[in-house]
């Protein structure tokens, strides 16, 4: 972690460098649809962030709200993956735990 980075930037990074790479092995019939909306969540979730800490009052809190609703998007999105046998259950409690924290 770089001085003085909150670590909620850090765990979002970390998040999508591990789920970059593991949507590669997710059907090919569904890389361009399924596996586009969870990583359009996923980082959709860290440029929010990204953007509220730019900003102050109600423009953060704003920004804040549009993050948690990504990422309420790609908890359901990995739970989709997990549920039609695309991840293994590891895989699963290692990126629902990721997401958790």
């Amino acid at each position: 972690m770089a001085d003085g980075e909150m670590v909620i930037f850090t765990r979002t990074f970390d998040f999508l460098t591990w789920l970059l790479p593991m949507t590669n092995h997710f059907p090919r019939a569904h890389r361009h649809t399924y596996t586009q909306r969870l990583l359009d969540a996923a980082f959709n979730m860290r440029e929010r962030l990204e953007e509220a800490n730019l900003r102050k009052g109600r423009a953060r809190l704003e920004r804040l709200h549009l993050a948690d609703e990504a990422l309420a998007c790609a908890r359901m999105y990995l739970r989709l993956a997990y549920h039609w046998q695309w991840i293994t259950a590891g895989q699963y409690h290692h990126g629902a735990k990721m997401l958790v924290e």
